[in-house]
Formats: C-alpha cells, structure tokens, sequence
C-alpha cells in the first residue's frame, strides 16, 4: 500500500506526496487533482524503477489516502 499524504499550502493549493517513494510529489489546485497526479507519477516512478531492475516497494494495495 502507498500512503498519499495530502496537505493544503497558504496559497491554496493541494500538495500530495508518497513518503515511501522520495521526490514523488504533485501539486494540484484541488485535492482529487493533487492525488490523481502523485498516483501517476508514483506508477511511472514504480514503471521505471522495475524495468531498470531497482528495488521497489511491497504492495497489496497501490494506495490509500491519510486520513
């Protein structure tokens, strides 16, 4: 399982970031959009780090939101 950590900045945007995968992070003017984009790149991030033969996390689940 991927936690997602969302977090609203003093500007107003949504920032969501994946602890267990470090430099996964988006930005997004709402919530969902902020978690629709760390989920892509976090599979992009999981893509690329398997087809270079790289250590990735043990998932049941690919994510859940912190509450």
């Amino acid at each position: 399982m991927l936690r997602i950590e969302l977090e609203r900045e003093d500007d107003g945007r949504w920032i969501a970031e994946i602890g267990s995968l470090p430099g996964v992070l988006a930005y997004g003017d709402t919530r969902e959009e902020a978690r629709g984009k760390v989920e892509a790149l976090a599979l992009r991030t999981l893509a690329d780090r398997i087809e270079h033969g790289e250590d990735v996390p043990e998932v049941g689940a690919f994510f859940v939101v912190a509450a």
